[in-house]
């Protein structure tokens, strides 16, 4: 009688304890007792290394964006310049 009690007893534990593990409150438990850097956020470093690498890639940007407005500013001075228009004329 004690073993058939054993062995219902044990299959009622095996049953709860994959409903319980499948559950969020499970699923929550669970992360918990995960390392640092896993988990659905994936590497930490990994993100750092790709928010540095975009980091870059912006100031890059800003130097190019800054060298274009010089020039534009140039261009504009030359289009602009009234001196330019009254040149002597060619000896040809």
């Amino acid at each position: 009688m004690w073993v058939l009690t054993v062995v219902l007893v044990g299959a009622l534990l095996v049953t709860l304890t994959a409903i319980v593990v499948d559950s969020p409150l499970g699923r929550s438990i669970a992360r918990r007792f995960e390392p640092e850097g896993t988990g659905p956020g994936g590497d930490v470093k990994q993100l750092q290394q790709q928010v540095d690498l975009l980091e870059g890639e912006v100031e890059e940007l800003h130097r190019t964006l800054a060298g274009l407005r010089d020039e534009v500013q140039f261009v504009h001075r030359l289009l602009e310049d009234p001196s330019r228009k009254k040149r002597p004329p060619s000896p040809a």
